[in-house]
């Protein structure tokens, strides 16, 4: 008989399990293939161990770098490989950053996060990239960026402006990467996950369902991120959004909810102490399937309007579906501002 999940007083978390980093892929894919409620059950019970269940984090993403990125990723609409019809974009200017952060503080948010369409940063973009950091930093939010490959020296600069989060997502499976990328490699983004690490950066990184690849790649994916000498801070798991003029638009085959619930859960069991979020393709999930996400473990969502190039819920939206389900957005967090040097 399966035991019952302890009700804890408001505010206890039940003592914390180890975490592991030494999973294999057979045994993540025999959790995966878990009947559903064994799995659900599995994964909420960890859930609950490391986090208050009926609390999410909200963030905000802006693009302060639009297109003309010289990667070939077959699911960016702003690579310059791809006709997208996405024209590029020059960086935007700190004060116009941080009027968006402003905004998205008002709406909730408790994490703002900028991306950039580089294959990495410019020396010359560095010092406007640290301003929009501190700026975002005064405001009292979290920060995170995505500016693509770094070096140990723009690690140690964005370390000093204060950035709490560094994302840089594997995508997909080691065996699976070659098919969507061929200007860089999987231990190219390996690398500078590690470089992030070892600079004092929380890591933030996922991957994306419905590229075609099996489900034996997102699996894959996910061992490699538990595996990593320390699990990330932050697991981002997107839904692909269909992109005319990328080459993945040829091979796609969509992800259903219980495909994206499975790989949630498994992500939890996992990583247990990760904040997972679920982010791009949102918009296509019902709430049924969202709350089905949160019950799996995901804790965490991206606000707002849009998500790089791509449609999102609506704040409003978001709001009404945690009332109804009895849940609510995380406040934000303290930490200490850092001076410019």
């Amino acid at each position: 008989m399966t035991a019952q999940l302890p009700c804890l007083p408001e505010g206890q978390i039940a003592s914390r399990t180890a975490l592991r980093h030494d999973w294999t892929e057979t045994e993540a894919r025999a959790i995966h293939d878990l009947p559903f409620p064994q799995l659900m059950f599995r994964a909420q019970s960890l859930h609950r161990q490391h986090f208050d269940p009926e609390t999410i984090e909200t963030a905000t993403l802006l693009s302060i770098k639009t297109g003309g990125c010289p990667e070939d990723c077959g699911y960016c609409s702003q690579s310059a490989h791809h006709k997208t019809g996405l024209p590029a974009s020059k960086l935007m200017q700190v004060e116009e950053v941080l009027a968006e952060a402003r905004r998205a503080k008002a709406g909730g948010a408790t994490r703002f996060c900028m991306g950039a369409a580089w294959r990495g940063p410019k020396d010359r973009d560095m010092a406007a990239v640290c301003m929009m950091i501190r700026g975002v930093r005064e405001l009292g939010l979290e920060t995170c960026v995505t500016l693509g490959m770094l070096t140990p020296a723009q690690v140690a600069q964005l370390a000093r402006a204060g950035l709490d989060y560094y994302n840089h997502n594997i995508d997909t499976s080691r065996d699976y990467y070659p098919d969507i990328v061929t200007t860089r490699t999987m231990d190219d983004r390996l690398e500078t996950l590690a470089h992030v690490r070892a600079g004092g950066i929380k890591v933030c990184s996922g991957g994306i369902l419905g590229m075609g690849e099996r489900p034996e790649d997102r699996i894959s994916m996910l061992v490699t991120l538990a595996t990593l000498p320390a699990h990330p801070d932050s697991v981002p798991l997107n839904m692909w959004h269909p992109v005319a003029g990328t080459p993945v638009m040829e091979k796609a085959r969509p992800a259903s909810a219980l495909d994206l619930a499975r790989l949630v859960a498994l992500a939890r069991i996992l990583m247990p102490q990760s904040v997972l979020r679920l982010s791009a393709g949102r918009e296509a999930l019902s709430d049924e399937a969202q709350a089905l996400c949160f019950l799996a473990g995901a804790n965490s969502i991206f606000t707002g309007e849009r998500l790089l190039t791509t449609a999102n819920p609506e704040r409003d939206k978001d709001a009404e579906l945690l009332a109804r389900l009895g849940m609510r957005m995380a406040e934000l967090p303290p930490h200490p501002i850092i001076a410019a040097n």
